[in-house]
């Protein structure tokens, strides 16, 4: 690894204004940081440029022009830059493509043509944050900036849906590590804390309005946020806990933010914040439905009102296979939906 390392973004926007700019000037086009790798996200390390990394720009042209693009940026590279090998993985590191092919690989759709209830639903949250973050250098097409800010966030209502979903899973949940830690099954109470506190986490960062990145990341971005620190303290405590009591605990702790934190937004009537017991057993809940309860009654569109309580791919699907391939995901959500995806073909 090299000791002075420079930052994948610092790097790129450099490479661009320096090298990979002047070799495009007599051709419209766009240019960016966008799409995969982890300089996207702005979470990449030295530990990074062991492969498959370096100088990078995505070269937005018209479908025309890419091939001769392509031809002068290929010969026209320099070895090395800000000493990092322009050369990396199974090429370099210029992408030249057509905006709207691209748009439809990364995503599954082209947000240029509008984005519809169906393209939120089937496109994994990941995939969202890789082209509503990075950093654009250039859009001489107008193309990129109209783009990202067509899926920067949820419309209202489709917001309020995939939060009362996401409650809904903690609902699901929040009783079992109390009731595994009574019959003696402590591996699986401490289990079933960890996933409620990704859930948990995975909440917050939709409340804040971030798309949540997947696992390799999820805990980086959430440390990110502003006036977060006591409740990563008591999820962290709650991992970390050693009895089921003292998992239920730390968990009420965060619930309990948490829940002041749904107030705050305004989407619904407040909610009471406090913990309760489960029925009449020994266990804290937050009673978790009463939030995707009051999220549902303040949706107003009545296709977002009918839609099952299953939310997003990310909401109901768990395999990398599945969402890093944006066809899967989309035939996947239409088969949740069933023939309720016919009539979601409209832009939200």
């Amino acid at each position: 690894m090299m000791s002075s390392f420079v930052p994948g973004l610092e790097l790129s926007r450099a490479f661009y204004a320096q090298v990979v700019q002047p070799l495009t000037a007599d051709v419209t086009h766009s240019a960016a940081l966008i799409g995969a790798g982890s300089e996207v996200l702005e979470f990449d390390t030295e530990r990074s440029t062991d492969h498959d990394w370096g100088p990078r720009v995505v070269l937005f042209a018209a479908p025309e022009t890419t091939g001769p693009l392509r031809e002068t940026i290929t010969t026209g590279l320099p070895p090395t830059f800000g000493g990092y090998p322009t050369t990396f993985g199974a090429g370099h590191g210029v992408e030249v493509v057509d905006a709207a092919a691209w748009f439809d690989d990364r995503l599954g759709f082209d947000p240029l043509r509008g984005v519809t209830t169906l393209d939120w639903l089937a496109t994994p949250w990941q995939r969202l944050a890789e082209v509503t973050c990075g950093e654009v250098f250039h859009d001489g097409l107008g193309v990129l900036q109209q783009a990202r800010s067509a899926v920067r966030w949820y419309p209202g209502d489709l917001w309020r849906y995939i939060l009362a979903c996401q409650w809904r899973r903690l609902a699901q949940l929040e009783a079992f590590p109390g009731r595994c830690g009574e019959v003696g099954d402590d591996l699986g109470s401490a289990v079933l804390t960890a996933e409620l506190a990704r859930d948990l986490m995975r909440l917050v960062l939709l409340m804040r309005r971030r798309y949540p990145p997947y696992g390799k990341w999820l805990g980086s971005a959430f440390a990110r946020l502003t006036g977060t620190a006591e409740l990563g303290d008591a999820l962290t405590e709650a991992v970390a806990a050693k009895e089921w009591r003292e998992r239920q605990r730390q968990l009420g702790r965060a619930y309990e933010r948490v829940a002041a934190l749904h107030n705050r937004l305004g989407l619904t009537e407040p909610l009471q914040t406090t913990t309760r017991g489960f029925y009449d057993r020994p266990f804290q809940v937050i009673g978790a439905q009463r939030f995707t309860d009051a999220l549902g009654a303040a949706i107003t569109d009545p296709q977002v009102r009918a839609l099952p309580p299953t939310g997003s791919v990310d909401q109901f699907g768990d395999s990398a296979d599945l969402l890093t391939c944006p066809r899967r995901c989309r035939a996947v959500t239409r088969a949740v939906l069933g023939e309720q995806a016919t009539g979601l073909q409209s832009a939200a």
